[in-house]
């Protein structure tokens, strides 16, 4: 059964071929407006839900992945800064504390659906405003949740993480490798050369 990706994010894109080269990934596009009383925590599940409800819509009889990532700082959901004064500002926020990246699954399979969200604790070093602002002067920020890319320049404001990198980034691999032989997803035993 052929599986599909419902994500236009590159780096979901790379990292999904560490579980399987044999997907397609899609852009979907459905509301993302989450419920008022909705808890920030639930949030990036809440998502993907609804982006792999959409994709199984359009493909019924393939397996979709849908996923969502969110920062949490506080109670505070950190999206894309829109802006370079709303990055230094959510960058701000971040420098010297831990904050949560949460990224939500939703596997559908023959209209079963199931869903996970994996949780990395991620903890800025104290940053310079000088520091903070030549990062919001790179491009980097501005396509990345909390405004920061684990995997590049944003490398350099982190203290430590605890959990999976790759959550970080975007796709919790491991733990999406496992869900998808869970539910019986034909892919081979990794790793290959």
């Amino acid at each position: 059964m052929k599986i599909i990706l419902a994500s236009a994010s590159p780096r979901r894109r790379e990292l999904m071929r560490y579980i399987t080269e044999d997907f397609e990934a899609v852009s979907m596009d459905c509301d993302e407006t989450l419920p008022d009383n909705i808890e920030p925590i639930a949030a990036s599940e809440y998502l993907a839900v609804l982006k792999a409800r959409a994709a199984a819509e359009k493909y019924p009889d393939c397996i979709v992945i849908g996923c969502d990532t969110t920062v949490i700082c506080g109670s505070e959901i950190l999206g894309k800064p829109r802006d370079r004064a709303q990055c230094i500002a959510d960058i701000s926020k971040l420098s010297g504390r831990t904050h949560q990246v949460i990224t939500g699954c939703c596997i559908i399979k023959a209209g079963k659906v199931s869903s996970f969200s994996e949780v990395t604790d991620v903890t800025f070093r104290k940053l310079t405003q000088s520091e903070t602002e030549a990062y919001a002067d790179t491009d980097e920020p501005y396509d990345k949740a909390g405004g920061y890319g684990i995997q590049g320049l944003g490398s350099a404001l982190i203290s430590h993480i605890n959990g999976d990198f790759f959550n970080v980034v975007g796709l919790p691999v491991g733990r999406l490798f496992n869900e998808l032989k869970n539910v019986g997803a034909d892919i081979t035993d990794r790793p290959t050369a």
